[in-house]
């Protein structure tokens, strides 16, 4: 028996080849009307996946603002925006940048090289232009780059009638109408109110009267990060955007957070990986390569500094060959187990869960996980060489190494990031294969240093 979701998607196959069978038949009037009642993303996935030749039929067969929708919902990446923009007409593709939402078309420009950015602008209703440049300019990351000015305010001093004649006026543009923004005779956000307190309020009571005042914005210049800590902590749809003088400047849809979480995520991964960038997906092995190659230089060097210390060892080794094969084990054990504490740390710091007053406590937890962790493994390890050396002096000095390694390999682990951030440096800097590398230093220089403090009982 065919499931929901299966039978969903082969109707989207079958909708997706009868849409180009209808494109090559260039039959404009059953594509619009087969073509327009798609959902926005399904209408995007077709835009995306159909091919530019298809495109540019459908660029004189949808109207610029039909486009705009498509554009907004499509998964295309960052990099990708010129290559689709230069499919269409200069004018054509200005005139759809000018009906996106202002912040998804500040995305859009974002990416573009300046000179075409000014064309574009050029182009475009002057009007949208405006609104686009004032967004422009805010640093990038900041909640000013995010943030959209399409949004509804009313004043305080208005009553309900008055308020709803406004939304219904601005609910068409505005990218929500959840929430209705209060603003004072000066244009300062003095309140909010839900369109739900709109709808029940008596049509002749004053707005200031029903609003709420306990207010949570953000300023226009914090970090898109604390906006989007602020819109999960509060469950908000929308939070207001002001200056230092409380004017309200625009706002911040969860939709946009989202996409802030998801870009935030992708790159703390990416630098935990030790890859400069993974917000997408390289389809060519020299772009692919550029930015992996930085961080295995970085890492083959300390990888080096590992291979001078075993060599400044070598009369140990040469002495007890066997010492040798157990180097990779607890390097490769001290290295997990401090990229499993550099994930804890990173994790507790991007969260906020570790407090000023609470990093002491983790450093002290952590150390304390290190030493029982660092037992467990020692006997486990001991165990395992005498059973099958049967070498208990060569068992007990892995098992001693391993469990100083770990120790100290697990607070390097939370150690390092918390003073990276204590610094301001983001702390994901400090990657798995960085501690990992820098882990394996250290555990050699303890075993192999032990070895030699022994080597008269070996």
């Amino acid at each position: 028996m065919t499931t929901q979701p299966e039978q969903m998607k082969s109707e989207i196959v079958l909708d997706a080849v009868k849409l180009r069978e209808l494109l090559l038949n260039e039959d404009i009037h059953s594509f619009r009307q087969e073509y327009l009642v798609l959902h926005p993303y399904d209408r995007a996935t077709f835009y995306e996946e159909v091919g530019p030749e298809l495109r540019e039929l459908m660029y004189f067969y949808l109207s610029p603002k039909e486009l705009a929708e498509i554009f907004e919902t499509s998964e295309i990446e960052e990099d990708e925006y010129e290559e689709f923009l230069e499919e269409m007409d200069a004018t054509y593709a200005a005139e759809m940048i000018s009906y996106m939402f202002v912040d998804n078309a500040v995305d859009v420009l974002k990416e573009l090289d300046k000179k075409k950015v000014v064309s574009y602008l050029t182009l475009m209703d002057k009007e949208a232009a405006l609104q686009i440049k004032a967004l422009l300019h805010y640093e990038e990351y900041t909640a000013g780059s995010i943030m959209t000015t399409e949004f509804v305010t009313v004043s305080e001093n208005s009553t309900v009638r008055s308020a709803m004649t406004i939304l219904r006026s601005e609910a068409p543009s505005a990218e929500t109408i959840y929430y209705i923004f209060v603003v004072d005779d000066y244009q300062r956000l003095t309140g909010v109110v839900s369109l739900r307190d709109l709808i029940i309020a008596d049509e002749d009571t004053l707005i200031r009267s029903i609003m709420s005042d306990r207010l949570v914005s953000v300023s226009v210049s914090d970090d898109q990060e604390d906006v989007a800590r602020t819109i999960q902590d509060y469950n908000f749809l929308a939070v207001p955007v002001v200056d230092f003088q409380q004017h309200i400047l625009g706002i911040i849809t969860v939709d946009d957070i989202i996409d802030v979480i998801d870009e935030e995520a992708s790159d703390d991964y990416s630098k935990l990986a030790g890859v400069s960038t993974m917000d997408t997906f390289d389809k060519n092995p020299f772009s692919a390569a550029k930015k992996r190659i930085p961080w295995l230089l970085i890492l083959l060097v300390l990888g080096m500094l590992t291979a001078n210390l075993i060599d400044l060892f070598t009369d140990t080794i040469s002495q007890v060959a066997l010492l040798a094969a157990f180097i990779p084990l607890i390097a490769g054990t001290a290295g997990n187990s401090g990229t499993q504490s550099l994930a804890v740390a990173v994790r507790g710091i991007a969260t906020r869960d570790i407090e000023d007053e609470s990093k002491l406590k983790l450093l002290i937890r952590e150390a304390g996980t290190g030493i029982i962790t660092g037992l467990i493994c020692a006997i486990f390890v001991v165990l395992l060489i005498f059973i099958w050396k049967h070498e208990l002096v060569i068992a007990l000095l892995v098992g001693a190494a391993m469990m100083v390694s770990i120790f100290v390999a697990t607070i390097s682990g939370s150690f390092i990031p918390l003073f990276m951030h204590k610094l301001k440096v983001d702390p994901a800097v400090a990657s798995g294969p960085f501690i990992t590398t820098l882990n394996d230093v250290i555990s050699v220089v303890i075993y192999l240093g032990l070895a030699t403090v022994f080597l008269s009982s070996l």
